[in-house]
């Protein structure tokens, strides 16, 4: 039983230094286990790296474990898995139904679970204290001598919540932490592992149940190795936090705490720290950075860089699309294979989407290393907005939600269909539960009756509505009839059967495979996996508890949110796109480190989750020790820069952008001005200035598609400046002798000279686009004074504005328009003038006429609500003051009213205008006048022109002399011309 140290700063061939020691120890005749141990995330590239050195054959004894994997090794040989292991999941919708439960004897936390990302910080911290071995009794314990009451109340929450966890918990199950912890317990009596050899490797520190299994391996086992990436044994308790190694350093020392209290022998450690790091065996540069990149004082490289550079790019994407030239010019140029290269960025969520495009413009083969969430994939959106049209009464984002996902059976034409209706009449609650709908298109007081075109269009509506309610309101009857989760587990499941939707899935798989989409494809695969297994862990959790339709919503969300997935590399030669912080395992020959900003990277922490930096402080001084607080992990942050700009052996470029996406200034990090003082004459590019030498045009050159787009620039440059270099010249012919490229190529030049000036089109094309008939109105020619486009687009297109359930201000007009016309046609019918009527009259009149309109169209908005039916009350109070106010302005002008409503065009009651145009074609204007006054004065007559505005309005002269404004004048022509 005895430790062995390897210490070994990046790059000196520490993991290198474990495989060949097995290698060794596998031809000294014995046959004891030789176990490499490894974080669970890089035990797929250990095993690579293990089969590459040892022969096949050698396998059985030579093994690659996780912490997990070497629990259930021990658990198979000697028991433990009697009880479930519950996934991270079943976890959360465990910790959610306990907090509803217990919610009443919450102090601090009793309103907190609705909160978005509460559950998820309520489970963070009962994993920490898990794995910091803090029971809820000692928390409890702690709580009586805690002066902070805010702190104290807080920690009675915790613990009463982690208390009520582990007592459903260890019912019938266990989690990860508690797989450690049994681990522990029952590596004893483990008989394979007796008498092996483990080296350990790629950790940095261990959690206080980790350093209890390395313990009972220790004494199991009859050598234990652990690799610790720092220069030497520090032979000190003071480990200073600011030093690089500080992690390591406090690891080794927890570690010899442990072997001094077992009595195990401690053997003289291997230091790979001397001469020149195995990795940087080729590059003296990449070796002096991992010396001097954090000494104090630094020293100074005096020569000239060539494996190091640093790139200034405008913005982030120029930034991206100079990596990928870079990358080609490495493959190309200089023998490396992509394989052989990593870009790796602090922000990965920023950039993935944008490498992912430039990368297949260039042709590069890639795969990025990053799991993405599930809870915006069609299908989990298929079945939470299942239960949100429940919840929120069939709400217009909740049914659409639910329709857009495609696993509707419905075409996206009847979709688009329905949804118009929907939007026009603000259906939404009971109105889906509606036998029938008969609510109108299009609202017109002028015609109450449905049009027969109208007519088919609201009996396809009525189909479609058939096919999306029916089905949802057998789901809800069926699901309201469950008596537990387990019941409303199956009734969910049988649904999502009997809509096909496993079928619809593998349909859609198979799709995006022919279509080259492995990536899609294999999210879709993952997604359905996961919800049988989140519906499976809701069973086997809490399958017999009963909850309400919106728990259960609530409880499924939690168990959607804690997945995340990840793709498999489809290829062996491909460009790795990872995360800094996932760079241990890779051995990268070229690295671009990529969005080397300020408060990215080394980036910003901030205090996250339900203990602050100052809870823990109190809780140490208790000797409660819990994770690393902000501070420390700001000083970690200094080891992840050391770890990924030492995680290449041959080639380094780093660059920055100097804007976001939004045009954001951004600065350089420290780590670019670091680098610049140790390397003064370190190679140093940017694309803000555009350099015109023939290394830069000649880097411009990639693949096909990015160059054909630079040669097109160049030849622009060239018809302003009249220079070019002549390598584009070259590229040209290239692209002119292509049958591929040629038509391309055309259309790229004749696109250089293209003015933007609008051809006029020809007269038989515009017949076929607005027709033969040359009749306008006067808001036609408005129209098309103000801009011809919108005339195109409306009278060409035919294209209409969405209609919405609301009631705007062109509503509010049209409405006191219509009222206005039959107030003036009540009056004739009564036989009255407007001299005639008095106040109580127009009161009668107005408050008729408003409510026969409201109550004649079905679902008419000023009747849907409450809050509409007092709009309508307060219309016709306006109304009728407006009203009033007429008549009072008829009573004491000259003018009296001649007609109302006055319509001139063919078959009206005046002609229309007619106008010849240059070509001798005619056009006739037509149109409506609300009202027209005359005064009479011996043998002349005078005339007024009337027009309703419900806004305050003014008659401008240079917006009639413009075109914008003839309503008036042109009305007025139609008036004399008719009398002449």
């Amino acid at each position: 039983m005895s430790i062995r140290f390897i210490y070994g700063r990046a790059g000196t061939g520490k993991t290198a230094f474990c495989l060949n020691d097995i290698k060794r120890k596998l031809n000294d005749g014995k046959s004891h286990p030789l176990i490499l141990l490894v974080p669970e995330q890089f035990t797929f590239e250990a095993e690579k790296y293990l089969l590459n050195t040892i022969e096949k054959d050698e396998k059985i004894r030579a093994q690659v474990l996780s912490f997990k994997t070497l629990a259930n090794r021990v658990f198979t040989e000697v028991g433990g898995l009697t009880r479930q292991h519950m996934k991270s999941c079943g976890r959360s919708m465990l910790i959610y139904k306990i907090i509803e439960d217990i919610q009443k004897d919450l102090k601090v936390y009793s309103k907190a679970s609705r909160q978005q990302g509460f559950i998820k910080k309520v489970s963070e911290v009962i994993t920490e204290l898990k794995r910091f071995e803090v029971t809820p009794e000692k928390l409890l314990e702690i709580t009586e001598t805690i002066d902070n009451l805010g702190l104290r109340e807080k920690l009675k929450d915790i613990s009463l919540i982690y208390s009520k966890f582990e007592e459903s918990l260890h019912q019938n199950y266990i989690d990860q932490e508690d797989e450690l912890t049994l681990l522990a317990e029952k590596l004893e009596y483990s008989s394979q592992f007796e008498g092996a050899e483990f080296w350990i490797d790629g950790f940095t520190g261990f959690t206080p149940k980790q350093y209890r299994v390395i313990e009972k391996l220790l004494k199991k086992a009859s050598r234990v190795n652990v690799t610790l990436c720092m220069d030497t044994s520090h032979n000190s308790y003071e480990i200073d936090t600011t030093d690089l190694f500080y992690t390591t350093k406090k690891t080794e020392s927890k570690l010899l705490e442990i072997c001094q209290r077992n009595n195990i022998s401690y053997e003289k450690p291997v230091n790979l720290n001397i001469g020149i790091p195995q990795r940087f065996k080729e590059s003296e540069e990449l070796s002096f950075i991992e010396k001097h990149l954090f000494s104090y004082p630094y020293k100074v490289y005096l020569k000239k860089t060539e494996d190091i550079s640093i790139f200034k790019a405008v913005n982030v994407y120029s930034e991206v699309e100079e990596t990928a030239r870079d990358i080609i010019r490495l493959v190309r140029d200089e023998g490396f294979r992509y394989s052989d290269i990593v870009v790796a960025t602090r922000d990965l969520n920023r950039y993935h989407k944008l490498i992912k495009a430039i990368f297949s413009q260039y042709g590069i083969p890639y795969f990025i290393d990053l799991k993405i969430e599930i809870k915006n994939n069609p299908i989990i959106v298929f079945i939470t907005s299942l239960f949100d049209i429940h919840l929120k009464r069939w709400s217009y984002e909740s049914v659409f939600r639910y329709l857009k996902t495609g696993f509707a059976d419905l075409e996206k034409e009847d979709i688009n269909l329905i949804e118009n209706y929907v939007l026009a009449n603000g259906i939404k609650g009971d109105k889906w539960k509606e036998e029938v709908w008969n609510y109108r298109l299009n609202y017109r007081f002028d015609r109450l009756s449905i049009e027969e075109d109208e007519k088919e269009i609201i009996e396809r509506v009525n189909e479609i509505k058939g096919k999306i309610a029916t089905p949802l309101q057998d789901f809800y009857k069926k699901f309201s009839k469950s008596k537990n989760i387990k019941e409303a587990c199956g009734t969910l499941y049988d649904f999502l059967v009997e809509m096909k939707l496993p079928q619809k899935i593998e349909k859609l798989i198979e799709k995006f495979k022919q279509e080259k989409e492995f990536d899609t494809a294999n999210q879709y695969a993952q997604v359905w996996d996961i919800v049988v297994d989140v519906l499976d862990q809701m069973v086997e959790v809490m399958g017999e508890e009963k909850v309400t339709a919106e728990q259960f919503a609530k409880i499924l969300s939690i168990g959607f949110d804690e997945y995340q997935i990840g793709s498999i590399p489809p290829a062996l030669d491909e460009v790795l796109v990872t995360s800094v912080d996932r760079m241990k395992s890779h051995n990268a020959k070229a690295l671009y480190i990529i969005g080397v900003n300020d408060g990215i990277f080394p980036a910003s922490l901030f205090e996250e989750g339900i203990l602050t930096d100052g809870d823990r402080e109190i809780l140490a001084s208790h000797n409660v020790e819990l994770d690393r607080d902000t501070k420390t992990k700001i000083f970690e942050e200094q080891f992840l820069v050391y770890t990924a700009l030492t995680s290449t052996s041959k080639f380094l470029k780093i660059s920055y952008p100097i804007a976001d996406h939004e045009g954001k200034s951004l600065r350089p990090s420290i780590i670019i001005s670091r680098l610049k003082k140790i390397f003064p004459k370190i190679k140093q590019f940017s694309n803000v200035v555009e350099m015109d030498t023939a290394e830069e045009n000649l880097n411009r050159v990639s693949t096909p598609s990015p160059t054909f787009n630079e040669m097109v620039s160049a030849v622009k440059k060239w018809d302003i400046t009249n220079k070019m270099h002549p390598l584009w010249l070259d590229v040209y012919k290239w692209y002119a002798k292509s049958e591929s490229w040629k038509p391309k190529l055309t259309r790229a030049l004749e696109g250089l000279y293209y003015t933007n000036q609008v051809e006029k089109v020809p007269a038989h094309k515009v017949k076929k686009l607005y027709g033969d008939e040359m009749y306008f109105s006067v808001s036609r020619l408005e129209k098309y004074a103000a801009c011809p486009f919108a005339y195109f687009v409306q009278y060409g297109l035919k294209a209409k504005e969405r209609k919405i359930f609301s009631f705007e201000p062109p509503d509010l007009g049209t409405f006191m328009h219509n009222v206005l016309d039959r107030f003036s046609k009540a009056l004739e019918e009564e036989g009255l003038t407007w001299q005639d009527i008095d106040r109580e009259w127009c009161d009668e009149a107005v408050a008729i006429i408003v409510d026969d309109m409201i109550q004649k169209i079905p679902g008419y908005i000023l009747n849907s609500s409450p809050r509409y039916k007092y709009l309508a009350e307060r219309l016709k109070r306006v109304l009728s003051n407006a009203v009033w106010v007429v008549s009072e302005h008829i009573k004491r002008s000259s003018f009296v009213p001649l007609d109302h409503e006055v319509a001139f065009g063919d078959n009206q009651k005046y002609p229309p205008i007619k106008i010849v145009l240059s070509n001798g074609e005619e056009i006739n204007l037509i149109g409506r006048i609300d009202r027209v006054d005359i005064f009479e004065k011996e043998d002349e007559a005078y005339i007024r022109i009337i027009d309703y505005k419900s806004g305050n309005k003014t008659l401008d002269l240079s917006d009639v002399f413009y075109g914008l404004e003839l309503q008036l004048l042109i009305y007025l022509d139609a008036i004399l011309e008719s009398a002449i």
